[in-house]
């Protein structure tokens, strides 16, 4: 297939463009390269025959007519946004900017290309967006996320992607669109920017410094590794139903603070004789959602998709890449983000 992947220098966009030109489909990548992109998660695929990339905001409209007309992409898996909370906590407007308006756009220009299309093309185009968890709120002790549960988003990052997820569907309802959604659980894997729980556990295990983990460590998170949620988009744009939602989990919900300490072990075993760091509890972030759960029975079911790792292989081979690839992390907290706490409002 032709597939347009919007964010794909991004962590999970980078994984998902990785296995689509494995897999022998194209793949345009349109990315405007902010922050946490990473040209060097694409580099197996750079010179790749099957494999282009646009150097481009969503928001650019001429830009994107330029993408739709030359690239006649059969799918669009839209993954570009801004993704931290903490971020969003200090600094609301550009997620609003980028997963709302930006939204808006893509989905016009998507519009426009898939009416000029005619016959078995137009019935075969797609609109997947790929969404989160968090926009369904935070859950109590039991049950977990299905895909009619009610939104109920809590910070500005998930609001902005509640804010997507509805423009999306309108899209659908209004100008007949083919969209899908993916609301997925916490993803983690190489190539995941610093700033994010499992790797900023790893990198400061490995740096010699305290694992500061939020409130009392007790939020519950269900952990995907990355390449499973990959398969499940590949799925879900092949062989999904138009105007359906598919919850995307990996059935591992954890403790911060026990993720915290598996890391720990972890680190102590492949990295004899570095660091001694232990748990450091820190000031809650605000708003702080104590429990997701992603009931992903609807995915396995229609699509036979699942997940292929365990949190405990997954979160092995993650750590086992982080400490054999410091020559990626190191420069980017020398750069680009040195650790310092984010979200305090």
């Amino acid at each position: 297939m032709r597939f347009l992947v919007t964010g794909g220098a991004g962590f999970i966009g980078s994984a998902l463009c990785r296995a689509l030109v494995r897999g022998g489909d194209h793949v345009l990548n349109l990315d405007a390269l902010t922050y946490a992109a990473s040209r060097a998660a694409l580099a197996e695929v750079e010179a790749a025959p099957n494999y282009r990339f646009v150097h481009g905001d969503i928001r650019d409209r001429a830009l994107l007519a330029d993408v739709f007309t030359a690239f006649e992409p059969e799918a669009v898996l839209h993954l570009a946004a801004e993704s931290h909370v903490d971020r969003s906590i200090t600094g609301p407007a550009a997620f609003v900017q980028t997963n709302i308006v930006g939204a808006q756009i893509l989905l016009d220009a998507a519009r426009a290309h898939w009416e000029g299309l005619h016959g078995g093309a137009r019935d075969a185009f797609r609109f997947v967006h790929v969404s989160t968890d968090e926009v369904f709120g935070s859950l109590g002790e039991e049950g977990a996320f299905v895909e009619t549960t009610r939104y109920d988003p809590r910070s500005p990052y998930s609001a902005s992607k509640a804010a997507s997820d509805h423009l999306v569907s309108a899209w659908r309802h209004t100008y007949g669109l083919p969209t899908l959604i993916s609301n997925c659980s916490n993803n983690y894997g190489p190539f995941q920017f610093p700033e994010k729980f499992i790797p900023m556990m790893i990198i400061s295990a490995l740096r010699g410094l305290p694992l500061p983990v939020y409130g009392d460590g007790g939020n519950v998170r269900d952990w995907l590794f990355v390449d499973d949620h990959v398969a499940a988009l590949s799925a879900i744009a092949r062989a999904g139903r138009v105007g359906e939602t598919y919850n995307v989990g990996g059935r591992s919900e954890r403790r911060n603070v026990d993720v915290a300490r598996e890391i720990l072990a972890h680190v102590h075993e492949l990295a004899p004789g570095g660091s001694q760091s232990e748990i450091q509890f820190v000031q809650d972030r605000p708003g702080h959602d104590r429990r997701y759960a992603i009931d992903c029975t609807k995915i396995e079911t229609e699509l036979g998709w699942r997940a292929a790792e365990t949190f405990e292989s997954g979160l092995r081979r993650t750590v086992e890449w982080y400490v054999a690839r410091r020559d990626w992390w190191a420069p980017i907290l020398k750069a680009r983000y040195g650790g310092e706490r984010l979200g305090l409002a």
